[in-house]
């Protein structure tokens, strides 16, 4: 028997031998009892060892077929390599490149210099590759190596980051350009007035202020206008919660944009029963934007038609409709482009900034609609604007 074992049983003789004492100087056997119990049980609980724990596999080796899982399914394109053959490659990756680059060279699976380079070096590293799928792509390649025959390749799409920094660029040349044009004319003038006004009959002087306030005016439009676009940008992802009444809003903006002198231009077919749930200033803003629009580039003889009715699905359906001259096809996909304009001399006399129709596309994205464009040379165009309509009682 080991010292453990006969460790308890001498503290058990003792722990009886006292119980005993107790009970002959006449405390109660329930007590003496009780005493025993606890006595023993703190022994065993003193001397008990605690419980072995069964050693575990090491978990951290992940064996190959758990990888080729791992690998296959992953949503970043990768390629395991051994040697220069391609042994493991993600469904996106196989997508990216096809799925022959199973057991092919790595080299022959890009044929792209950079990344030749980078794999000839036989080193961890970056290379930026492009046109690896489409002509406009930027990926960057980055090669880890994870010992002398096994490396990893990862494939990171950045043509996204580029697109936006390319529109962003072309934006701020645009902008500059619209604000530098009549900001030049508006200086131009004011000098001429400064150094010759004396020399100049009111006539002229006349003129010359016209086409100042003129340029102004065109300037804070462009301001007011880029504003506007930056706010409903910022806002895109707020999904308005007002209540409006579509068809009355409608009615008041288009006649505010007509004016007193093109109001007799516009025929109203307007469901006022048709409520919508949006923000009121944006609303109104598109309905002024394309009204103004069917009335400056319309035929300024013939009249346009606003018409409110309830579509498919449950959709408000706006349209506004002129007899104009019309608008070639190639240029409707880009006509919600900022700038963009298919006559700019006519845009310009007429006051246009060339981002009214960019401000309404936003404007319908914010409110979860759908903007369609039609148009026909010599019949006109016509723009339809779908919005989800509210039923019953709104809390």
């Amino acid at each position: 028997m080991d010292s453990g074992s006969e460790q308890p049983i001498g503290a058990i003789l003792i722990a009886a031998l006292a119980c005993i004492a107790l009970a002959m100087f006449g405390v109660g056997l329930a007590t003496v009892a009780g005493v025993f119990i606890l006595w023993i049980g703190s022994i065993f609980l003193a001397n008990a060892r605690p419980p072995q724990i069964e050693s575990q596999p090491d978990t951290d080796i992940i064996s190959s077929k758990s990888m080729a899982k791992l690998i296959k399914h992953s949503a970043t394109p990768l390629l395991v390599i051994e040697g220069s053959k391609v042994t493991l490659a993600s469904r996106s990756a196989q997508r990216l490149l096809g799925k022959h680059i199973i057991g092919q060279d790595v080299r022959m699976a890009f044929r792209q210099p950079q990344a030749i380079k980078l794999l000839n070096k036989q080193k961890s590293g970056l290379a930026i590759i492009k046109g690896l799928a489409r002509r406009r792509d930027i990926w960057r390649l980055k090669l880890q190596k994870i010992d002398t025959s096994m490396s990893v390749i990862e494939l990171t799409s950045l043509t996204a980051e580029a697109d936006i920094s390319r529109a962003h660029t072309d934006f701020v040349a645009n902008a500059s350009h619209e604000l530098r044009t009549p900001l030049a004319s508006i200086i131009g003038y004011v000098e001429t007035l400064r150094e010759d006004g004396t020399d100049l009959d009111n006539k002229t002087s006349k003129k010359f202020l016209e086409t100042i306030h003129r340029e102004a005016q065109r300037l804070e439009s462009l301001v007011s206008d880029l504003m506007s676009l930056s706010r409903i940008e910022a806002e895109k992802h707020d999904e308005p919660s007002g209540i409006i009444e579509f068809g009355k809003l409608i009615t008041q903006a288009a006649r505010d944009a007509a004016g007193a002198e093109r109001l007799d231009r516009v025929n109203f077919d307007i469901d006022d029963t048709l409520r919508i749930k949006g923000d009121a200033q944006q609303i109104e803003q598109l309905v002024r934007n394309l009204t103004d629009n069917a009335l400056k580039y319309g035929d300024p003889e013939q009249p346009v038609s606003l018409q409110l009715t309830e579509g498919k699905d449950g959709q408000a359906r706006f349209t506004v409709c002129d007899r104009g001259a019309g608008i070639d096809p190639q240029h409707l996909p880009h006509l919600t482009r900022r700038f963009y304009r298919t006559d700019p001399g006519r845009s310009r006399a007429a006051g246009g900034t060339g981002l009214g129709l960019a401000i309404v596309k936003h404007i319908v994205e914010r409110h979860r609609g759908r903007l369609d464009i039609e148009s026909q040379l010599g019949k006109g165009t016509s723009v339809i604007v779908r919005v989800p309509a509210v039923t019953g009682e709104v809390d």
